[in-house]
């Protein structure tokens, strides 16, 4: 697969969300474990997890341990090759509703469990999953630079974030921080000014929920592309691809530092996401995109 880079990390150019492999709705635990096989098999090297990706309350890390033991699976030079980028600073009380703490005491916790999980001596790519209103931001990207100066973090990242935060982030992390994970996909581009601050910055982006706005049917049924009118599918239709195909080719063409992370519930999902980086869009077609999401039939 074509590569990007995450700070010095060579990593695929799209990577695998795993959160839909343990929040609600999430497989059985053999076809989990398939759909990260079948990821690493298609040539993804990133994969993004959270210690908060879970769906009771008593089964924190639960995506965490599932990534562990496929790469546990999997031989030694395809666990070096892969970048996982796990997340702390939120949390799930179990009954559907998400919590914030960006304290730092809580995230210097929150890194040391997900190290026992991940089964290492260093994250690849830590990420303060989203600021606490409650808690000054300077605080807890300090709790940041902490673990990576205590060798506990190789890499700093930072989420669901606005364009000073990343700037402020930079000046306590400096070359520390390497990413930026902001939601961005076919229907919402709200966080283009944090892209292009990243691409000036040298940060990767990794937009969460890349393919909203873009039908998982039409990976089940082929023929529900028929009733769509949008410009993702109609480009989808004229390639013989899928939608989400198209949008992740797409989001590849906005910027040189995008990394996509679309989640995937079956092998079949991601099979096809990986496939989006070999699809090189032409310059009408990519114009025709850029325009206003056209969410009609979708």
């Amino acid at each position: 697969m074509r590569q990007r880079t995450v700070g010095g990390a060579a990593v695929s150019a799209i990577g695998l969300g795993a959160m839909p492999l343990s929040v609600e709705g999430r497989p059985d635990e053999e076809t989990a474990l398939a759909t990260l096989h079948a990821a690493l098999d298609a040539g993804v090297t990133l994969i993004d997890t959270a210690d908060s990706y879970h769906w009771h309350a008593a089964e924190v890390g639960h995506n965490e341990r599932l990534v562990a033991r496929a790469l546990a699976e999997r031989p030694a030079a395809d666990r070096a090759a892969v970048l996982v980028a796990t997340k702390g600073g939120r949390g799930r009380p179990g009954d559907g509703s998400w919590t914030v703490d960006g304290r730092p005491e809580h995230l210097r916790r929150a890194c040391e469990g997900s190290l026992r999980r991940l089964g290492t001596e260093a994250v690849g790519l830590y990420q303060l999953h989203k600021p606490d209103p409650r808690v000054p931001w300077a605080e807890s990207v300090g709790a940041l630079r902490e673990l990576v100066d205590a060798g506990k973090v190789r890499a700093a990242g930072i989420s669901n974030v606005d364009e000073q935060q990343i700037l402020t982030a930079r000046e306590i992390l400096g070359p520390a921080l390497v990413s930026v994970q902001n939601r961005f996909s076919p229907a919402v581009r709200t966080s283009e000014p944090e892209l292009r601050l990243s691409e000036h910055l040298g940060l990767a982006f990794l937009p969460w929920s890349p393919l909203g706005g873009l039908a998982c049917s039409v990976l089940d049924d082929p023929a529900d592309r028929a009733a769509t009118t949008g410009a993702f599918h109609r480009i989808a239709a004229a390639r013989g691809v899928s939608p989400q195909q198209v949008g992740l080719a797409w989001l590849l063409a906005l910027s040189p530092v995008m990394v996509p992370i679309p989640g995937a519930r079956r092998a079949a999902s991601i099979r096809d996401s990986a496939a989006a980086a070999e699809l090189d869009l032409g310059p009408s077609e990519l114009a025709e995109l850029s325009a206003p999401f056209d969410a009609v039939g979708t």
